[in-house]
């Protein structure tokens, strides 16, 4: 398939389309503070979607220091957020989007990745799963609508299956 989009880092003038994005795409929604603090700290791995011009999709993380079973203290990558526009779903934008952050995560030292998703989104936990992303736990009524969350995570740096 054709790739006909482009990744690069977020800037500060697409703050509006990326929240845009974000109020339809998700049910949870954040302050525009909320979108630029984590840019300021973690700008390798806020990046956006563009096709012919326009804003499509966008990825944000963080990056945080925590306990991993026998490993001790590692950073981890965190998937904040990540959305693509419905008319723009199925051209491999989630996807390239989730290597890309995880690449980018190694800039900042991160052994994993992890992510919460809806436990009904079987289309994410499909993509996550073919991206080498395991279950390793659920929360139940973890978002705002009470529905439970699996949490996912998976062994970096990423490396593509050949």
């Amino acid at each position: 398939m054709q790739e006909t989009f482009k990744l690069r880092k977020f800037n500060s003038d697409d703050l509006e389309q990326v929240v845009h994005i974000n109020r339809l795409c998700l049910p949870e929604n954040y302050t525009n503070y909320f979108f630029v603090d984590l840019h300021k700290r973690f700008p390798e791995t806020f990046l956006v979607a563009e096709e012919n011009g326009e804003i499509v999709g966008y990825m944000m993380c963080r990056i945080k220091t925590g306990l991993s079973g026998f490993r001790g203290i590692i950073k981890k990558g965190h998937v904040v957020s990540i959305a693509v526009l419905p008319s723009h779903q199925h051209k491999g934008i989630g996807r390239a989007l989730m290597i890309k952050a995880m690449e980018n995560m190694g800039l900042y030292n991160a052994q994993l990745c992890f992510l919460e998703v809806r436990v009904s989104n079987k289309a994410a936990v499909n993509l996550y799963k073919n991206l080498g992303f395991k279950v390793t736990r659920v929360i139940r009524g973890y978002y705002v609508d009470r529905e439970g969350a699996y949490v996912m995570s998976r062994e970096l740096p990423f490396k593509p299956r050949v």
